[in-house]
């Protein structure tokens, strides 16, 4: 091999030295690859069915080329098994199983075989390198890099990271933003993936993420762990929203964001191309946390629905166009920041809606339960809204009512449970004509209502029913107060009692965990 190669060993070892540190990997790494084109050229000359074992001496650089051979009892491939009496001539200690290594001649590697030998080099040195730069980036993700524009391509823009290059995406830049080549750019790292081509670096300008660590550079109290970031929500290029929270009382989180003179977010401001950023007190109260999320904006009054995590909020009339901001951008910011669905009702809708349902109710219970209409205004305003919420309630209840004692009590309760029968009978007989089977009516997460108005719209058995989406379901009871999410859940629940599904195990959810 000596001969073959045309290179003294010690140069050999120079040249690899050369490659590895042009190339920013190990010396040990380009001698492997050289040993993987010797490997490839002894295959040629010594035939392809032979397992053929090239070293390189990483101190003398002597190459020493071997064929490898399993002993075996009776041999049957002369190219790859060796008898036990001929290894034991080498080796008394040969067993059967055991390999050998059968040392060959040097090899005379000639023009053709020396060229395909650094092919293989250069693609071996080639693939160290996409691992490396692999393992190095992929313990980057969630970090900014500063990198130089290199080129355009269809939209996106490659940048070069000197130990690599990296992808912006179209829609991972900033709307409006122009980059030439040579630019300086910073970008958040947000994907590392192995491909055919090597490994592909992904940044994005966009990320939500990406505004948090540029706060993180801006504001030490971030770096060093005294305020946090809570969530953040961006509408790239035009308005984000971002949560802190100070861990020490004496410091304002909201002040130590924006910094002297607005100097910090202004630094920010400016990274992100003019986007404007509110910087929102977080609180573990979400109430108050939505109210803080929507600022500008003055609220009134918040109802809650933690079920549906979904919050209305009242606002000032003059005020419901700033909670909902531009195309919805203030309340959909809010929104994404907080993890709540957010409903905004201008006051005079609410005092309207009240009103409406009000007059409605009142009707209910004069027509139903045969009252005065002092008492059935009564009742409303004392928040019952049904008569089934009459009918289940308390005769004490009703007598501390104003006006009404434990006689008015006992006789609203009894109309209310007597009607309550006759609608519940009326109801089983149009589920009996309709045919709905019994898996249905006795369905314990609906009520007997809303099971006969399924039934009116063809759903007449449990297996209807599973069958299903959450939107269909919606869709075929409107009013019920059923949204996609209960739906989807009742939808579910039904498949699971049917045995068609497994009952999902509940994941623990991660303390703690920011919000994108």
């Amino acid at each position: 091999m000596d001969a073959g190669m045309s290179l003294g060993r010690a140069e050999l070892l120079r040249i690899a030295e050369t490659v590895a540190q042009e190339k920013g990997i190990s010396a040990g790494e380009v001698l492997d690859a050289m040993e993987q084109a010797v490997q490839t050229a002894a295959r040629r000359k010594y035939g392809q069915e032979h397992e053929i074992v090239a070293e390189i001496d990483r101190k003398t650089g002597d190459i020493r080329i071997y064929r490898e051979l399993e002993i075996a009892e009776n041999v049957e491939d002369y190219t790859k098994q060796m008898s036990l009496e001929d290894a034991q001539a080498h080796n008394p200690a040969a067993q059967v199983g055991d390999h050998y290594l059968e040392p060959l001649p040097p090899i005379d590697l000639g023009r053709i075989a020396a060229q395909s030998a650094k092919q293989v080099i250069v693609q071996k040195v080639r693939e160290y390198e996409r691992e490396r730069q692999y393992n190095e980036f992929k313990d980057r993700i969630g970090e900014i890099v500063v990198g130089e524009v290199k080129r355009m391509e269809h939209g996106n823009v490659l940048i070069d990271l000197g130990k690599g290059e990296a992808v912006v995406r179209r829609d991972e830049l900033i709307p409006r933003e122009n980059f030439r080549n040579k630019d300086r750019i910073r970008a958040y790292v947000y994907d590392v993936r192995h491909e055919t081509r090597g490994p592909q670096i992904f940044l994005s300008r966009t990320h939500p993420q990406f505004m948090a660590k540029l706060f993180e550079q801006e504001v030490p109290e971030i770096y060093d762990n005294i305020i946090e970031i809570k969530s953040v929500a961006r509408d790239p290029g035009s308005r984000a929203k971002i949560a802190v929270i100070s861990k020490d009382s004496s410091i304002d989180p909201v002040g130590a964001c924006v910094g002297m003179r607005g100097s910090r977010v202004q630094a920010v401001v400016q990274e992100l191309a003019g986007e404007k950023v509110d910087i929102i007190p977080w609180s573990s109260d979400p109430a108050t946390f939505v109210v803080n999320a929507l600022a500008p904006a003055e609220v009134s009054k918040v109802v809650l629905d933690p079920d549906n995590k979904r919050i209305e909020v009242i606002v000032p009339d003059h005020m419901q166009h700033i909670a909902i901001g531009r195309r919805g951008q203030n309340v959909r910011l809010a929104s994404q920041l907080t993890g709540w669905d957010i409903d905004i009702v201008s006051e005079s809708e609410d005092s309207e809606r009240r009103n409406r349902e009000f007059r409605e109710l009142t009707e209910l219970f004069l027509n139903e339960l045969n009252v005065e209409e002092v008492i059935a205004q009564l009742l409303v305003t004392e928040g019952f809204s049904s008569i089934e919420e009459l009918a289940q309630a308390e005769v004490e209840e009703l007598a501390q009512i104003q006006g009404f004692d434990e006689d008015i009590g006992a006789a609203l309760k009894e109309r209310a449970q007597t009607w309550v029968e006759e609608r519940n009978q009326a109801l089983r007989a149009e589920a009996e004509e309709l045919g709905l089977a019994e898996d249905l009516v006795d369905y314990d997460r609906l009520d007997l209502a809303t099971i006969v108005a399924l039934g009116r719209k063809g759903i007449r058995s449990l297996e209807d029913f599973a069958d299903l989406a959450g939107d269909e379901l919606v869709e075929l009871i409107p009013g019920s107060g059923i949204d996609v999410a209960l739906a989807g859940d009742l939808v579910m629940d039904a498949r699971v009692r049917l045995g068609w599904i497994e009952p999902p195990v509940a994941e623990p959810a991660e303390e703690g965990a920011p919000a994108a």
